[in-house]
């Protein structure tokens, strides 16, 4: 099982400069990668009074140039808010960037203001994801788009949350990124419609947070786990419903059973938690780092080889 980190960037009331921000997850990721982090993830969400990161392949060109061996992986881009033909191209360029690391993870999107925002239509938007996923291979093969992307077929994961994005992740051959054991039948149901036959493989995110005695930093964790659930609250009850599950406060060790537990039956390659977690502290977010690379990442590689 490969260990990633992830990144969604926030800036609480812009308390940092934002060149600060990018550049010390940066240097974090870089650091990560030379000690060996199975992959990095990133995030999509617009119109957040915290900076949430906006432009998650723009981010990825920017770690492939940091990074030399993590794979690189988008949780998720929100594809109905893009043309096929762009979100085709950026994904490309991304892939050379990368000498072909990237894990390109499609959502259907939640929040109705984004949609307004970009003029998409949010009634349609799991229509338009499936569009998607299935003119990607086509944009590329026909030349239609160029350059194509160095692997062929490149790794594509849907994002869902219920049993229509579940059979949606199955029926276009593509992995489940939400570790659920509830939505693994209608993945596989999905699946046993796909043209051609794909194998199943899951990941997704564990949120958990790393530290050596995790009572001595609970609090000041948890009031920014807190605040970013909160961010969600302007969605209403969608907005309740995709919020990420409870922050876990754990040793590497506990965190492990945990995933372990969490992920038993299931054929989860990927898991990834946060890399940092907007506003705290830079010596918890360095030991958080450095606990899931050298202690956490070792112990879900022996769950059995990729």
């Amino acid at each position: 099982m490969r260990l990633g980190l992830y990144y969604d960037l926030r800036n609480p009331g812009g308390a940092r400069a934002w060149a600060r921000v990018y550049a010390a997850a940066l240097d974090r990721i870089g650091w990560a990668d030379g000690a060996g982090i199975g992959a990095i993830w990133v995030t999509e969400h617009h119109g957040f009074a915290d900076g949430y990161l906006p432009a998650p392949l723009t981010f990825c060109a920017a770690i492939a140039a940091r990074t030399r061996r993590a794979r690189i992986g988008t949780a998720v881009v929100v594809s109905p808010l893009m043309p096929p033909p762009a979100l085709a191209e950026q994904a490309a360029v991304v892939d050379i960037l990368s000498d072909g690391r990237l894990e390109l993870g499609l959502g259907a999107g939640w929040r109705a203001p984004e949609f307004a925002a970009f003029g998409a239509d949010y009634a349609r938007r799991y229509e338009a994801l499936e569009h998607a996923v299935r003119a990607l291979p086509r944009l590329w093969d026909s030349g239609r788009v160029t350059p194509a992307p160095l692997q062929r077929p490149l790794p594509v994961w849907v994002g869902a949350r219920g049993p229509r994005g579940a059979r949606l992740a199955g029926r276009t051959g593509a992995g489940l990124l939400w570790i659920d054991r509830d939505l693994f039948e209608p993945y596989l149901t999905g699946l046993a419609q796909a043209d051609p036959p794909s194998l199943p493989r899951v990941g997704g995110l564990a949120n958990v947070f790393l530290a050596d005695d995790p009572d001595r930093v609970l609090a000041a964790v948890r009031e920014h786990g807190r605040r970013n659930r909160a961010s969600y609250d302007d969605a209403g009850a969608a907005g309740r419903e995709a919020a990420f599950p409870k922050l876990r406060i754990l040793t590497p060790a506990a965190a492990a059973t945990w995933i372990a537990e969490l992920s038993e039956g299931l054929p989860v390659t990927d898991v990834f938690c946060f890399g940092d977690i907007g506003g705290l502290d830079d010596d918890l977010v360095d030991r958080h780092t450095e606990l899931a690379v050298r202690e956490l990442a070792p112990l879900l590689a022996e769950e059995g080889e990729l």
